[in-house]
């Protein structure tokens, strides 16, 4: 015999319509719920809640921990990172504007296209760069500083705006330098412990990296609290951050042929 969604018989012994609403949870959980399910929903209930507010209190006591040098440090890399940012996007109107505007779009485009040459030579580290910077000098005597420490160093370096970067080279250092570009690569040394291979060049402490880009805004994302300062010191080493008005890297990279790539056609 036909039931409703209630479990009664259906008048004239019609087919019962399907369950819907509380009707059919009702039936997926098996009927009504017993104690122990009730239970049960209230413990995972009061479970999440826990766990949320442990997460909001962790991630507030990981700022109010800071000292208030330490949070001025994380504001002004922010505020420097906004204002280079902004100026990137009106340096970017005003060439879109020129390349717009005409009987001087032609000369704009040439000017444009050089330039942008220019920027891709050094991001490529086909041409060396100069400009203000830092000097970073990893001692490692313990020879406990691996390959990720290192190439921790420079990722920070590069997320705080370095535009140009170097590794190895200088007085004491074995090795290099190396130009960091973005297919570098970073390993721990064939000679184990106290020594890091970087695109098949094996580089000895102590580790020198160079970098132009802000001199403190560079120098800050280093010392943050937590961060790649902190982390070399528990691994024994003391790096040196120097700030400079002149930095060179002048490791260069061999241009590098495609060997599947061509240029489309314009328009294409």
């Amino acid at each position: 015999m036909a039931t409703d969604e209630d479990g009664t018989a259906a008048p004239g012994g019609a087919p019962a319509p399907r369950p819907t609403g509380w009707a059919a949870l009702r039936r997926a959980a098996g009927g009504r719920p017993s104690a122990g399910r009730v239970t049960a929903a209230v413990l995972l209930g009061l479970l999440g809640f826990a766990v949320a507010v442990q997460v909001r209190s962790t991630q507030a006591e990981g700022l109010e921990s800071l000292r208030e040098a330490d949070l001025v440090r994380i504001l002004d890399d922010a505020a420097e990172r906004s204002a280079r940012l902004r100026a990137e996007a009106a340096e970017l109107e005003e060439t879109r504007r020129q390349l717009a505007s005409g009987t001087d779009g032609a000369r704009a485009a040439v000017e444009e296209a050089r330039r942008r040459a220019e920027v891709l030579a050094v991001l490529a580290g086909t041409a060396p760069a100069t400009g203000p910077g830092v000097e970073v000098v990893v001692p490692d005597e313990e020879g406990a500083v691996d390959a990720d420490q290192l190439l921790d160093l420079v990722q920070e370096l590069r997320d705080a705006g370095a535009e140009a970067v170097q590794v190895g080279g200088g007085p004491g250092s074995a090795g290099g330098p190396v130009r960091v570009v973005a297919q570098t690569w970073f390993v721990d040394g064939p000679d184990g412990p106290g020594t890091v291979e970087v695109d098949g060049t094996v580089l000895a402490p102590p580790y020198r990296v160079l970098a132009v880009g802000a001199p403190e805004t560079l120098s800050a994302a280093l010392g943050i609290p937590g961060g790649v300062e902190e982390s070399l010191r528990r691994r024994g080493s003391e790096p040196r951050v120097t700030e400079r008005d002149e930095v060179l890297v002048d490791a260069l990279r061999p241009p590098a042929e495609p060997q599947y790539a061509s240029p489309a056609p314009a328009g294409g």
